[in-house]
């Protein structure tokens, strides 16, 4: 058989070399003849520039990774051309031996894939994270795992057909990604796929409280849980007077971010069904704390708190952010993913917003009388700083990609903290 990878990141590359273990004949294709000089390299097929048609010739499968969206030349021509077309994930997904759980969202699906992976290893099981969350699970496969976590973004799950989690969790939905799907409705029905599977003794979690997410899983044929942040559910896991409440158990945490204790409450409902002992889910639970570029405090100087939460990169994420803090002066800006900006102009706590990059000017449309505008994010952070008084959270929450000024959220939420700690020491 041969198969043709579509992408020569991390994913694809990943992909590609599990392709090959199986005996495939295997070629890659990326727009860039950098990205596939390393595959090159290693004895791989590969195929760069414009794409060709030509390239699907011959070819008995195509796997694609997350960089090509539905509307893309290649995606598309394969489609058309009746050539089998999957994820990586649900590629990789028939290859695994270990049971797997999954995870989706718009935001909080990486803190639960870490979180409950945690839980699984402290219960002494060989447990690993992969998939969105930055290590691919085609490099998982026939490692000798106990369990896999699979943190699944809509783009992984839009081209699925047979991937099959023993049980899965959603956190919430909320508009993101539009410049890919092309509507909120096709990026709702590609998470939907993460339960297509699943039925019967198989469990589904979800966040009560978004009313979408419960829509979503109001169309699984598996069991169901409701989880919640804010409160207990009469069936479910949540939050009592700021302790999670799992079962009979009572469990201290080390947050009190509702947005955070809903991520906690999803894993530990999930840890559960998985055979995570509840001594393990406590010792997770208890030493929580949020991990770089989300809402992490860079600096606390003249009574003004800086912090990082580069990773808010849609305004659902950011606005969550904001409301966790009483007097924001907000950071936002970047490059808009075909969203709607307004809900950033819209938390009681923020009373100010620098915005920078290339949507700065279409944050300034929705509220010009609450916004000023800038070039870049060192800039952002110069006149915030002339902004805040003592009592106020500057917030670097984005709402937006990174790319249209840095090559990810990790690399703007650096930018960000040196350029605090450049001005507060």
């Amino acid at each position: 058989m041969k198969v043709l990878v579509l992408g020569a990141a991390v994913s694809g590359q990943a992909a590609a070399e599990l392709s090959r273990r199986q005996g495939h004949v295997t070629a890659v294709y990326d727009r860039r003849s950098a990205a596939v000089r390393p595959l090159r390299d290693r004895g791989f097929e590969v195929h760069s520039g414009s794409w060709n048609a030509g390239l699907l010739r011959g070819v008995d499968l195509v796997v694609t990774s997350p960089g090509f969206g539905e509307s893309t030349p290649p995606i598309t021509g394969t489609l058309a051309s009746g050539i089998p077309l999957m994820g990586e994930i649900e590629f990789a997904s028939r290859a695994l031996t270990a049971p797997y759980v999954a995870v989706t969202g718009t935001n909080g699906k990486t803190t639960v894939t870490e979180v409950l992976a945690a839980m699984l290893e402290g219960s002494g099981r060989r447990a690993v994270a992969a998939g969105n969350v930055g290590t691919p699970l085609s490099s998982v496969v026939d490692r000798g795992w106990d369990m896999v976590v699979v943190e699944a973004s809509s783009f992984q799950l839009r081209f699925v057909d047979t991937f099959h989690p023993f049980a899965a969790g959603i956190t919430n939905l909320a508009p993101d990604h539009l410049d890919w799907h092309g509507s909120f409705e096709r990026y709702a029905a590609a998470k939907s796929h993460i339960h297509r599977n699943m039925e019967g003794d198989d469990l589904f979690v979800f966040n009560v409280d978004d009313l979408a997410a419960a829509r979503l899983a109001a169309r699984a044929r598996c069991r169901l849980q409701p989880v919640s942040g804010t409160s207990v559910p009469g069936d479910g896991v949540g939050v009592d007077a700021g302790v999670l409440v799992v079962g009979a158990h009572r469990l201290r945490t080390g947050t009190d971010d509702p947005s955070y204790l809903l991520d906690l409450a999803v894993a530990a409902a999930l840890a559960v069904e998985a055979g995570a002992g509840i001594d393990a889910i406590a010792a997770v639970v208890e030493g929580f704390r949020p991990g770089a570029h989300r809402r992490e405090l860079v600096a606390d100087t003249g009574g003004i708190r800086w912090v990082n939460a580069s990773k808010a990169t849609n305004p659902h994420a950011a606005a969550a952010a904001a409301a966790a803090y009483r007097s924001v002066v907000l950071l936002a800006g970047g490059q808009n993913k075909g969203l709607d900006l307004t809900p950033l102009t819209q938390v009681p706590a923020v009373r100010r917003i620098v915005a920078f990059g290339a949507a700065a000017d279409e944050i300034a449309a929705v509220a010009p009388e609450v916004v000023d505008v800038v070039d870049d994010l060192d800039a952002a952070v110069a006149l915030a700083g002339a902004i805040a008084r003592s009592g106020d959270t500057v917030l670097l929450a984005p709402g937006c990609a990174s790319f249209d000024q840095f090559t990810s959220y990790e690399e703007r939420g650096d930018a960000f903290r040196r350029s605090v700690q450049g001005r507060t020491r």
